[in-house]
């Protein structure tokens, strides 16, 4: 197991890499850079080529393009994640000050999203073809078939612009945490609930389907085992082993949903300061916001991992197998 996991780990490292490589790759590809957009900005005017030089100069771009990817990435893997080109501060305090505000948004999300996906998802599938059933599968199907940002702008018209029982936007004071106006918050969680949570379920729903039918099951049930001791202490545990992978794939769409969801709702998170950064061209931000998301997705998927080891003698067979 301890091999399995080295093994893993390794592999999200050189993911890591490859990620870090194509953000680069791509901001190379743009006909401009950080310094003709701050030119561009300040004078309205277009720059000349002596003044793009000199400032491409003093932001260090005139530099080759394999110098300044090593230099990121030595600086990045020591935890210095470089200095933002636009503004000149530390891209390690930027982060901070928006990745609380995402963090915050998505773990409350999280919280929520488990046990609502396991909860729809056992009481859909313990009785297949019930109303229930059918009520819970039927509101996931469309659930999932709509767009996060239209559902989010149904909830803002309905909820906000006719109701007028919560703010259409979740703006904050400069530094204020998002708990000292919890309001802001109950808009933008129920819209990556709606987005995030129909495929989960749904998963969950069809194990749990197909555990309701095993032999131990229906031996149980003619012993005498109620239902709902039968569902939550017999079938509920091998339902879950099997949909870690899915719940992880909900939690990992987190961080494509939350960029979204603070988009719509003119959320201070990070999502906002990394489109200013892409428009601004500014790369040691947009570099470092990448490759940290992405390591938040692969540790999501490793944990996953593990659990799924854990809860399941099956998956720990198949990796002694291939050992």
């Amino acid at each position: 197991m301890v091999g399995y996991l080295t093994r893993r780990v390794g592999a999200g490292i050189v993911v890591l890499f490859v990620v870090a490589l194509v953000v680069f790759c791509l901001f190379e590809s743009l006909d401009s850079d950080a310094a003709t957009v701050a030119l561009s900005r300040n004078g309205g005017a277009t720059p000349t080529p002596e003044q793009v030089a000199a400032l491409r100069t003093e932001l260090g771009l005139d530099r080759p393009a394999p110098v300044r990817f090593a230099e990121w990435a030595s600086g990045f893997v020591r935890g210095d994640f470089g200095t933002s080109l636009i503004s000149g501060r530390p891209v390690h305090d930027i982060l901070l000050e928006r990745l609380s505000n995402s963090a915050a948004l998505a773990v409350l999300t999280a919280i929520l999203l488990v046990p609502l996906t396991i909860g729809l998802g056992l009481a859909a599938g313990a009785r297949p073809g019930s109303r229930l059933d059918r009520t819970i599968s039927v509101g996931a199907l469309t659930a999932e078939s709509v767009p996060s940002f239209v559902s989010g702008v149904l909830l803002v018209a309905l909820v906000s612009l006719t109701l007028h029982l919560l703010p259409a936007v979740s703006l904050l004071p400069t530094g204020a945490s998002p708990f000292s106006r919890p309001e802001v918050l109950i808009l933008p969680i129920v819209c990556l609930l709606t987005g995030l949570s129909p495929h989960p379920t749904r998963m969950v729903r069809a194990q749990t389907t197909e555990v309701m039918t095993r032999p131990y099951i229906q031996a149980a049930r003619l012993n005498g085992v109620g239902e709902l001791r039968l569902l939550l202490r017999h079938a509920a545990p091998n339902v879950l082993s099997a949909s870690v992978h899915p719940l992880a794939a909900g939690l990992v769409g987190l961080i494509g949903g939350v960029a979204v969801v603070e988009t719509l709702f003119v959320y201070p998170g990070l999502s906002q300061e990394l489109l200013r950064a892409i428009s601004a061209r500014d790369f040691p931000f947009v570099q470092s916001a990448a490759v940290l998301m992405a390591a938040a997705g692969i540790t999501v998927y490793l944990i996953a991992d593990i659990l799924a080891l854990l809860t399941s003698p099956r998956a720990r067979q198949l990796v002694l197998e291939k050992r």
